[in-house]
């Protein structure tokens, strides 16, 4: 009877060892959280920003790149926290101009087997130069598409941005992409997302979840099981910078709009992250 009492407590220790009971502002067993996007590379403080999320709840960060400052920059973030920050590599729409594309591309190409996903690529028909210039917008969607294929390539998912591009980033995803594709901070059409649904792709929820008409309703129609949280860290909402703690914002603002417990919000995002970045 003794050695069995004493199995049955190592196998409760064991458990309580495996999960993280987060008691903060009333939210109380919240499993792990990932923060499936976010741009260390221009946050500072490396220690601090880890602690405070650390203390938030936060168990995981899947930091993307933008250009190649930001990618190598990305790399040091995974190396310094092994098995806590995830790197993701790509080149940003907007974010080309003073980089050497070819050199850049193969940078992320030769480091890719390291990493979880590719991004954060696609398109940003928005941007000054893309509303000014039709050839910027060429331009990006031929970056987007080499990177689409790179992606596909080496069996990696894809964290893609949409802004003012939607339909054509989720077209040349299907054409181009891999089977796994995020498209973050969704805020377009409600039928270009039912599309890019029906295609099996994700889209994931940030802080403007707490106000942003179109980002609501995007998250109001998709089900929970296709959708991750993020917080883009360091985006400002409201003029206050954000980083990974912030991820409870995006969680309660989720939770609030989709009528769920928080823990369940959180359980049911965690699963979709682990199964999309296989982490």
């Amino acid at each position: 009877m003794t050695v069995r009492i004493l199995v049955v407590l190592v196998q409760v220790e064991n458990l309580l060892t495996s999960r993280r009971i987060l008691i903060r502002g009333g939210v109380r067993g919240l499993r792990r959280l990932i923060d499936t996007h976010a741009h260390l590379s221009d946050l500072e403080d490396m220690d601090g920003v880890v602690y405070r999320a650390k203390q938030a709840g936060v168990d995981a960060v899947v930091a993307v790149g933008a250009n190649l400052r930001t990618c190598l920059a990305t790399l040091l973030w995974a190396e310094a926290f092994p098995g806590y920050v995830y790197p993701a590599l790509g080149i940003h729409p907007t974010e080309w101009a003073e980089d050497d594309v070819p050199a850049t591309l193969q940078f992320i190409e030769e480091h890719l087997d390291g990493c979880v996903a590719v991004g954060e690529i696609g398109l940003d028909y928005w941007s000054r130069e893309a509303r000014k210039r039709k050839e910027n917008r060429e331009q990006q969607r031929d970056l987007y598409v080499r990177q689409l294929k790179m992606a596909a390539d080496h069996g990696k998912p894809a964290s893609v941005h949409g802004r003012g591009a939607w339909r054509d980033a989720l077209d040349l995803a299907r054409l181009h992409g891999p089977d796994r594709v995020v498209f973050h901070w969704y805020s377009g059409p409600l039928d270009v997302l039912a599309e890019l649904l029906d295609a099996g792709h994700l889209i994931s929820a940030t802080p403007a979840a707490e106000f942003s008409r179109d980002h609501r309703a995007a998250l109001a129609e998709a089900p929970l099981n296709r959708i991750l949280i993020e917080t883009d860290s360091p985006v400002s909402y409201h003029g206050v910078p954000a980083e990974p703690a912030d991820l409870l914002r995006t969680l309660r603002a989720l939770a609030e709009l989709k009528g769920s417990a928080e823990e369940e919000v959180a359980r049911v995002a965690t699963r979709n992250a682990e199964r999309f970045f296989r982490i």
